[in-house]
């Protein structure tokens, strides 16, 4: 059986320890082992992180610019190998594992930019010959912490920009899916980057805390569960990094009695059920106004979901594949099995799919789930699976107001006509990223991506301008060249 192990110092490397299997979802066969690393391996890759710094920071910003350039170009030539190995361990259909790589490409694109990203500030003359400027400095080793549901597109957020910054790397994908980032560090040494720059450590909760205990790493991004993000970030604070750390979500989606019903419902349909679910901006809630509006969603959606097709990620026909694992199908088929028990009706009952030649895999159908309420399990867990509640309110002031109260802000949006209600939600939603008749609004890449309340800890969102503040810090240098023979007097007031 394949074991994958990891990168370090610009060569893969399998040293004996533990091991965990990696599952195909679609068979629920193990396929590979992934060695999880020893505090010993995580040590390794961070003093190769730690010497490599020295010389990358001082390498021209053009020049790592231009490895970028480089590593897109090479992104686009292995897209299909890319793409094969997110299915086989992740079990997205190929179709949307392509739009996930490209959108990591999108943000090694606007990594690419970073002699403009970079250029700082500067004032001439502040005071009587005195010159004034701000630079944006690497910080020096950096760390990402990042999921099985975005092998490719969440490391992408993280390591090109933070490279180009002129910091180094040492990531940590999730041991579910761990390929994906080994092929990314193999294409990235192709394209010229040197060795020790970026290094990557499968593991799990050990090689974790290594990273968020030791002193070298200067901050860490994370993407994943909120109560694991907010254990990294309160650690990581502690241990006096930076840190961001991107948590869950409970995206609704409002639909207004003016809105063109037949489009919502097609935008609903892969928005809540694309990749399973597994989304943190996957549209979760329905959030109906009126019970005209909720009775055409549920009886629409019923229609439209008997021609939602499951299966593996190999045939580009399916819409969705399997879970990721056997534990957690039973986890989101507890939550449909709560929601009945609560009093929700189960329209769509998506438990126990027959998908032929894949009896065993870790598939469940699409769900559709009616009168839930806010004091249901289901509604206030991130389900995280193929299952779309509907809600019904009597007006948008309540819809608001049940989006308001809920722990998680990451998404939402509104489906209507009427601009001045579209004004009004953007506006006032306690929510960071919105649509208006966009169900997805997941940020382009020259923006940043992240949500509010306890979906996001720290101050600053994921790429976009935001990583790059996040990546650097500000220097600001003020200096003055006297006068040749000029002896100036000693001043004891504050300077103006």
């Amino acid at each position: 059986m394949k074991v994958v192990g990891h990168f370090i110092n610009g060569e893969t490397c399998t040293p004996k320890g533990r091991m965990q299997d990696v599952y195909n979802p679609a068979t629920g066969e193990a396929e590979k082992l992934v060695l999880l690393a020893s505090k010993a391996t995580v040590n390794d890759a961070i003093v190769s992180a730690q010497q490599a710094f020295p010389q990358w920071r001082n390498t021209p910003v053009s020049k790592r610019a231009r490895i970028m350039f480089k590593f897109k170009s090479l992104l686009e030539e292995h897209a299909e190998e890319i793409t094969a190995l997110i299915g086989a361990e992740h079990g997205k259909i190929s179709h949307d594992a392509a739009g996930e790589l490209q959108r990591g490409i999108e943000n090694v694109e606007f990594a690419c930019g970073a002699p403009q990203l970079l250029k700082g500030e500067h004032s001439k003359n502040v005071g009587p010959s005195i010159d004034s400027w701000s630079e944006f400095q690497p910080l020096g080793v950096v760390a990402g912490i990042t999921p099985f549901n975005f092998p490719a597109m969440v490391p992408l957020w993280m390591f090109p920009l933070a490279i180009v910054c002129g910091n180094t790397f040492v990531l940590k994908p999730s041991e579910r899916d761990p390929s994906c980032a080994i092929f990314l560090a193999k294409l990235l040494k192709e394209a010229g980057l040197p060795d020790g720059v970026f290094n990557v450590v499968n593991g799990d909760k050990e090689a974790v805390d290594q990273i968020l205990d030791d002193e070298r790493i200067k901050a860490v991004s994370f993407v994943g569960s909120t109560p694991i993000a907010e254990y990294i970030y309160s650690k990581a604070n502690a241990n006096g990094k930076r840190c961001q750390a991107l948590g869950g979500a409970k995206n609704h989606a409002i639909v207004m009695p003016d809105a063109d019903i037949d489009n919502a419902v097609n935008q609903l349909l892969g928005a809540a059920f694309g990749s399973s679910g597994e989304r943190c901006m996957a549209l979760s809630v329905v959030v109906a106004v009126g019970d005209e509006v909720a009775d055409k969603i549920v009886d629409k959606m019923q229609t439209a979901m008997k021609d939602l097709k499951v299966g593996a990620f190999d045939d580009a026909s399916n819409d969705f594949g399997p879970l990721i694992t056997l534990q957690h199908k039973e986890k989101v088929e507890g939550y449909i099995t709560s929601a009945a028990e609560q009093g929700a009706n189960v329209v769509v009952d998506g438990r126990s799919p027959t998908v032929e030649g894949y009896e065993t895999g870790f598939f469940l159908g699409a769900t559709l789930i009616d009168n839930v309420t806010p004091e249901m399990t289901s509604y206030k867990a991130e389900i995280f699976g193929p299952v779309l509640q509907v809600m019904r309110v009597e007006s948008m002031e309540q819809a608001m107001q049940l989006i308001d109260e809920h722990e998680y802000g990451n998404g939402t949006c509104i489906f209507t006509r009427d601009g001045e209600a579209a004004r009004y939600f953007s506006d006032n939603i306690q929510v960071g990223m919105v649509g208006i008749n966009v169900p997805l609004p997941v940020p382009v890449s020259y923006h940043s991506f992240g949500g509010w309340k306890r979906s996001l800890f720290g101050d600053l969102h994921a790429y976009g301008p935001d990583g790059v503040r996040f990546y650097t810090k500000r220097k600001t240098i003020t200096q003055r060249w006297p006068s040749s023979g000029v002896r100036e007097g000693v001043s004891f007031s504050f300077p103006s």
